[in-house]
C-alpha cells in the first residue's frame, strides 16, 4: 500500500477496505491454519490418530504444490507450517506417543517467540515479513523510522502471545481429552490471534498519524 501527497493536505496511506484484505488473507489462513486443524479432526473422527496425522500432512503439501504450480508465491505461514507439520509427524510415527504430537507446537511457539524477541533487539523484526503475507505494504512506508519501531514493538506483542498462548495449551493438554483439547486448543489459539490481530492494526494506525500519515481504509484504496 503506497501514501498518497496533495499540496496542503495531510499525506494519506491507502489501506484496503476489511472485505478487501480478507479476501486476501483467508487463503493464506486456509492454506496454513484452518485446513490442517479441519482436515485433522475429521480424519481423527473417522480414522483415528494415525490417519489424521497423514491426513493433515497430506493438506498441508498439497497446498505447497497448488501454489509452486501456480508459480504464485509460497506465504511464511505455509512455509512454517511445513516444517512443523513434518517435524511432527514423523516424531509421532518414530515414538508412536500423542503427547509428543500435540506439545510440539508448544515448543515451536515459545521457539518463535524467542526468534521474534531476538529479532526486535537485533532491529531486523520477523513480523515485518509477516505482514506482507497478509497486506503487502510499499517499501517506502516500511523504510519510515516510526514504522521500523512498530514492527520492533509489535514482534514483543506477538512473542508475549505465543507465550501466553503456550502456557494455556499446555494446561489443555494435561487436563483434556483428545477430541475435546483440539476443539479448546482452536479456540484459544484464534481468540488470542485475533487480539494480537486488532491490537497491531490499532498500532499501526496510531504509529503513522503520529508520523504525520492519515490511514484510510477501503475508500480510494490503491497499490
Amino acid at each position: 500500500m503506497t501514501i498518497s501527497h496533495s499540496a496542503g493536505e495531510i499525506p494519506i496511506l491507502h489501506m484496503p477496505a476489511p472485505r478487501a484484505a480478507l479476501r486476501h488473507a483467508v487463503p493464506v489462513l486456509l492454506e496454513a491454519v484452518i485446513g490442517p486443524i479441519a482436515v485433522f479432526y475429521l480424519a481423527l473422527i473417522v480414522a483415528g490418530l494415525h490417519g489424521a496425522l497423514i491426513s493433515a500432512l497430506c493438506w498441508a503439501y498439497g497446498a505447497c504444490l497448488r501454489r509452486i504450480r501456480r508459480r504464485e508465491r509460497i506465504s511464511t505461514l505455509l512455509i512454517l507450517d511445513l516444517i512443523l507439520l513434518t517435524t511432527r509427524t514423523t516424531v509421532a510415527y518414530l515414538t508412536g506417543s500423542t503427547l509428543l504430537y500435540f506439545i510440539q507446537p508448544v515448543a515451536w511457539s515459545v521457539l518463535v517467540a524467542l526468534v521474534l524477541i531476538g529479532s526486535a533487539i537485533a532491529r531486523r523484526p520477523f513480523t515485518q515479513r509477516f505482514a506482507q503475507d497478509f497486506c503487502a505494504l510499499d517499501p517506502v512506508v516500511l523504510a519510515r523510522p516510526r514504522v521500523q519501531r512498530f514492527f520492533v514493538h509489535v514482534s514483543l506483542l506477538w512473542a508475549g502471545m505465543l507465550i501466553a498462548n503456550s502456557g494455556i495449551v499446555l494446561w489443555l493438554l494435561l487436563s483434556s481429552s483428545l477430541k475435546t483439547f483440539v476443539l479448546e486448543r482452536t479456540g484459544v489459539a484464534w481468540f488470542l490471534t485475533a487480539a494480537a490481530i486488532a491490537c497491531s492494526i490499532i498500532g499501526f494506525t496510531k504509529t503513522m498519524r503520529r508520523d504525520g500519515v492519515k490511514v484510510q481504509w477501503g475508500t480510494g484504496a490503491s497499490g
